[in-house]
C-alpha cells in the first residue's frame, strides 16, 4: 500500500488538515462504508477547516486584544443593562460588513473592555481583521511614527483594519496634536471600516474631552451617527469578585473553626 508515502507527502506539503482526516479514516472502520468521493470530500473539508482555524488564530494574534474574551462566555445574569438580543445582533458582525460603529459606555469595572474584546474576538473568527488599542497608546504610536517619518504609513495601516477597538476613551482631555490625529483616523475610516469605542464618559460629554468645538463636531459626526450604543451600569464586577472571594474565604474559615 501507498499509505506511508502518502502520509509523508501530506506532512511535506504541510497539509495538516488532510493528514489528520486521512489518518482518522485509516484508523476507523466506518470509513470503509464510504465512497471514494465521500472520503475525499471529508479530507478536503478537513484541510479547509484547518486553514480557516489557522487564519483565525493569526488574526487573533495580530488583534492584540486586551483580554481573552468570548461572546459565548458573557454572563447575562448580572444586572448591567446588557441586552442579550442586542449583543446577539452585534455578534453576527453585520454591523462590520455595513461599516457601522459601536459605542460601549459605563462606569469603571462593569465589563466594557471585556465586551469590546469579545466582539473583537468574534470578528476575528468571522474573518475580519481587528486591532485593539488603549487610546493613550494609539496616540503614543502615532507620535512615534511622526517622529521617524512613518506617520502616513501608520495611518494607512490603521485605515485598512476592518475593526479598530479604542479602549479607555476620554480619560483625559486631548492635546492639539491628539485631536488632529484622531480626526485623521476617523476620517480615513468613515463609511469604509468600523470602529468600536469603550468609554467611561457618556457620548454627550465627549465634546468637552476632545476640546476644540470644530474638530469635536467633525470627529463625532463620523463616529456617532451610525453607531450602535450599549450603556452598561451597576457596580464594578471586580469589586463583586473581591467580595465573593472574601465571603468564600470567611465561609471556609468558619467551617474550619467549627
Amino acid at each position: 500500500m501507498l499509505v506511508h508515502p502518502t502520509l509523508d507527502k501530506l506532512r511535506t506539503l504541510k497539509l495538516a488538515g488532510m493528514l489528520r482526516v486521512y489518518q482518522s479514516q485509516l484508523e476507523s472502520a466506518w470509513a470503509d462504508d464510504l465512497t471514494f468521493d465521500e472520503r475525499f470530500a471529508m479530507i478536503t473539508d478537513g484541510e479547509s477547516i484547518e486553514r480557516e482555524n489557522s487564519r483565525a488564530k493569526n488574526r487573533l494574534s495580530k488583534a492584540k486584544l486586551r483580554q481573552p474574551a468570548c461572546i459565548e462566555d458573557i454572563d447575562f445574569r448580572q444586572s448591567r443593562g446588557l441586552d442579550k438580543a442586542t449583543l446577539c445582533s452585534l455578534a453576527d458582525c453585520q454591523w462590520i460588513r455595513q461599516h457601522h460603529n459601536c459605542i460601549i459606555t459605563g462606569p469603571t469595572g462593569v465589563g466594557k473592555s471585556y465586551l469590546a474584546c469579545a466582539l473583537g474576538n468574534k470578528a476575528c473568527r468571522e474573518g475580519y481583521s481587528v486591532l485593539y488599542f488603549r487610546v493613550s497608546r494609539l496616540f503614543q504610536e502615532l507620535a512615534t511614527a511622526r517622529g521617524i517619518g512613518r506617520y502616513d504609513q501608520t495611518l494607512r495601516s490603521l485605515a485598512r483594519v476592518d475593526l479598530l477597538l479604542l479602549d479607555d476613551w476620554g480619560t483625559s482631555c486631548l492635546t492639539d496634536e491628539q485631536r488632529r490625529d484622531l480626526f485623521e483616523v476617523m476620517e480615513d475610516r468613515y463609511d469604509r471600516r468600523s470602529t468600536l469605542i469603550a468609554a467611561q464618559l457618556p457620548a454627550k460629554h465627549w465634546h468637552q474631552t476632545i476640546g476644540d468645538p470644530t474638530l469635536a463636531d467633525a470627529i463625532l459626526d463620523r463616529l456617532i451617527h451610525n453607531a450602535y450604543t450599549i450603556t452598561l451600569k451597576g457596580e464594578s464586577m471586580r469589586k463583586k469578585r473581591t467580595t465573593d472571594l472574601t465571603a468564600d474565604a470567611e465561609s471556609g474559615k468558619n467551617t474550619n473553626d467549627n
